[in-house]
This record gives structure tokens, sequence and C-alpha cells, in this order.
């Protein structure tokens, strides 16, 4: 068994973001797996999706390049009217789990609720930018078989990457209890990212389905090829120390989104966590290599537009800087 580098922490701050890079990957289709069932590694990790949490919409969209990422924190609450751009979160702040407020649900279940709707008829476009108008964003996570001692419920048993080969089942003895699980390998963690991003193209159709059945004015697009998406990778989340195997969890996922029909895709993170849970991607054959990026941390727009010159840690391009005031602010690099 592999050991944690990280586990979920309590939560920060959100993102999610827009500009998009394409990329190609050659995608096995695993089996299919268990419907995903909330992990034993259950604490809301970092970027859970959308700043601090509610806010009665100042903060965001206040030029042609502004943007506002949102997720299940701000669920419930009032949004501002329009924004040039919008990224919202999928997760509820796991990378199994469903943003309750993505599209009408048992908690919300009116269409003028979702964010998703939301994001469609208030995002007028950012001029002068490649940011799409609507983005979505992901929570990412490698938690392996085992977590605090107890299998990982929708860890694969099954499948297989054409990197890496069949993922195979193991015996592992935890607590005085032995289990049957799919082994701490590349391969399963290839399969679980590819089935987490099939379940949130899923959870993604369903939600634009389910608006569009109620709300017929405005069509909400309900197919994965429409929109950017977003890797969230933090620290915050449940990662392995073996980085190789973090790499093959998130090829994982954007063959899945690929799989879907899904071609543009960024990362959200920063240099030194994504390098502690990659190794860094400076080689074009990881598939990683040359992502979009988008970065937090700014304090004031002034700070996130000069955040559009730092490096990018993927070695690609920095396509959007996030800044926290009442709501989650993004810029967009021009």
């Amino acid at each position: 068994m592999k050991g944690h580098l990280f586990s979920a922490g309590p939560p920060r701050h959100a993102l999610a973001a827009a500009a998009v890079v394409g990329l190609s990957l050659a995608a096995a289709t695993p089996a299919a797996a268990a419907p995903a069932t909330p992990a034993a590694a259950g604490v809301q990790p970092a970027h859970p999706g959308g700043g601090k949490g509610g806010g009665g919409g100042s903060g965001g969209g206040g030029t042609s390049t502004t943007g506002l990422d949102v997720s299940y924190p701000q669920c419930g609450t009032t949004l501002p009217s329009t924004t040039a751009f919008a990224i919202v979160g999928v997760n509820g702040g796991l990378a199994n789990d469903l943003n309750a407020c993505l599209g009408p649900s048992a908690s919300y279940p009116d269409y003028s609720a979702s964010e998703l709707y939301w994001a469609s008829v208030a995002a007028t476009g950012a001029t002068g930018t490649s940011v799409a108008k609507v983005g979505l964003y992901v929570n990412t996570a490698d938690p392996g078989n085992i977590y605090d001692g107890r299998p990982i419920a929708d860890w694969p048993t099954s499948g297989s990457a054409a990197s890496y080969g069949t993922c195979a089942t193991t015996t592992v003895s935890s607590r005085g209890k032995t289990y049957t699980v799919g082994a701490d390998s590349d391969a399963c963690a290839w399969v679980y990212g590819y089935n987490k991003a099939t379940q949130d193209a899923t959870w993604l159709t369903t939600a634009a389905e389910t608006i569009n059945d109620q709300e017929t004015t405005t069509s909400v697009a309900d197919t994965a090829s429409a929109y950017p998406w977003w890797l969230d990778v933090e620290t915050a989340n449940t990662w392995q120390s073996d980085t190789t195997m973090n790499v093959a969890d998130l090829q994982g996922m954007i063959a899945g989104f690929q799989a879907a029909g899904a071609g543009s895709f960024g990362v959200y993170s920063t240099a030194a966590q994504w390098t502690t849970i990659t190794g860094g991607t400076t080689e074009a054959d990881t598939g990683l290599y040359g992502l979009a990026d988008w970065i937090p941390g700014a304090s004031s727009l002034t700070s996130a537009e000069a955040n559009c010159a730092l490096s990018s840690f993927t070695g690609g391009s920095v396509a959007i800087t996030q800044w926290t005031a009442t709501l989650d602010n993004d810029d967009a690099c021009s």
C-alpha cells in the first residue's frame, strides 16, 4: 500500500476556470465502475469552490475581462446579474461528490437556483481573451485503495489504461480485517481518474437537462464538449506520495473527459502544489505538459493582473488569475 502524502483538509477557498488548451491522449475504455460513493477520506478539500462562501453579489464582473467562480458554498445566495465569464464547480468539495446546486436537486429544486443556469445567462464574454463565457472545474484526488484504515468504496478493481496496463486486485489487511481491493497502482489510479471524469460529465448532462426541462427560454449546453474543464489540483485533497501514480490519475481524468467529448483543459493550482503532487511536468509525454494555468493567491485585481506574468507551472500559458473579495474573482489574462 503506497503512503498518503496528503489527506483532505478543512476548506480554504475555491477556484475554477475557462481559458483552454487542447490535449490529445490515447484513451482506453476501462470496465465500468460501480457508482461513486463518498470516500472514507471525507473532509472537504482546499478549493471546494467559491471562496469565502456566500456574499450578496459584490466583487465580480467589474470589467470586460473579470469573472467569477462559484460552487457549493454559494448555493442559495444571490449572484451578480452579469459577469464577463463564469466558472462553476461540478463537485461538492471532494472528487466523488456533487455540487448540490450545479443543477436542480432535492435541496435546490428550482432551475433559478442552479449555478450552471446562472452562469449561462450572466456571462457576457471576456473581451480580447480566449477565455470561454462558461467553464467548469472539478476537484481531483488520488486516495488509493485504503484511507484511514478503511477501503475506499469507489477505488476501482478492474479496467485498463493504454500506458499502464490492467488494474488488478490485491489483498490488504487493516485494523484486524482483510479486504480484497484494487491495487495501489498506476493502472488503478488511471482508471479511478477516468471514472471520476465520467461521473462529472454525467452530472453535467443531468444538471443541464433538468434545467432545460424546467426553463425553455434559455437552453443550457448539456454536453462535455461545450465547456473547458479545469482540474483543481491542491494538496488539501488526498494524494499519494508516489507522484507517478498521481500523474496517472490526472491523465485518466483527462482521458475520461475526452471520451465524453471534451477537448479543452487547464489546471487550477500553484507551482509549489503542482510540483509536490505531480513531481513537475516538464516532459510532453506526461500528457499534462502545456496545459493552461489558473493561478490563485492575489488579494486584489491589480495583483491578479500582475500574476498573469508569472511563469506557467505546467509549461503552458497563464490563462486566468484569481483574487478573493466577497466572492472569488478571476481575471482573464490577455
